[in-house]
C-alpha cells in the first residue's frame, strides 16, 4: 500500500496542469480540491475518498478517472 504522500503525490500530478489539491481528511479518508488556474475559483470538492481502498494502480486509475468525469460534468453546469 502507498503512503498517503505518494498518493497526494500521483493524484495531484494527474491533473496538472490545473491546480489540484489532495488532502488528508481524517486517518482514513483523503479530499480532492480542483481550482480554475485563471481565477483560483474551486470547481470540484471531493470528500471522503477511503484510503484502504486505494490499494493499487487500477484502484487510483478508476478514482482519477472518475473525478476527472465529475470535473466535466461540473464545468459544463456552469
Amino acid at each position: 500500500m502507498l503512503s498517503t504522500l505518494e498518493l497526494r503525490h500521483l493524484i495531484e500530478s494527474a491533473f496538472l496542469p490545473v491546480k489540484c489539491c489532495c488532502r488528508v481528511e481524517s486517518v482514513e479518508c483523503l479530499q480532492v480540491e480542483i481550482f480554475d488556474t485563471e481565477t483560483g475559483e474551486r470547481l470540484l470538492l471531493v470528500k471522503g475518498i477511503s484510503i484502504a481502498e486505494l490499494t493499487g494502480n487500477q484502484a487510483i486509475t478508476n478514482l482519477i478517472s472518475t473525478i476527472r468525469r465529475e470535473l466535466c460534468s461540473a464545468r459544463t453546469a456552469k
